[in-house]
């Protein structure tokens, strides 16, 4: 399973900026600051921004995405709303996103950057079932 992802952004400052509000609600804070690398997490930083300074903006149909898991709905809503906030553009509101009968509750921005983040909880009562996803 994965340990840490990254991404790549054109202005550390900016990036850090606008993770650390939108992060906050996920209960991700800012642990590690490097001159070219800024790295966030719970207990270890599993989830790294990465100075790129000649990177291009990502194109919005690059296929990547991040996706965080939140423990509520109220987590994804504040999530999204702090990533408005500080600067992020709207890349799905929060609502319920059917996916073979999985009631997955998510909120999708992309970050001044252009990288793709997303942040679910799953319903009440409700278990994720991806199996038939395999087939």
């Amino acid at each position: 399973m994965l340990d840490h992802v990254s991404v790549g952004v054109a202005d550390l400052e900016r990036a850090a900026r606008f993770y650390e509000a939108a992060l906050a609600p996920l209960g991700l804070t800012k642990l590690i600051v490097r001159p070219a690398t800024v790295g966030f997490g719970k207990s270890y930083p599993e989830f790294w921004i990465n100075l790129r300074p000649n990177m291009a903006r990502v194109s919005p149909d690059s296929g990547t995405h991040i996706c965080l898991r939140a423990r509520t709905t109220g987590e994804v809503e504040a999530f999204y709303a702090a990533a408005l906030g500080a600067g992020g553009a709207d890349n799905g509101p929060p609502g319920v996103r059917p996916h073979d009968r999985v009631k997955y509750f998510a909120a999708l921005v992309a970050d001044p950057d252009g990288n793709r983040i997303e942040a679910v909880t799953f319903l009440k009562d409700d278990k994720p079932d991806y199996s038939r996803l395999a087939t």
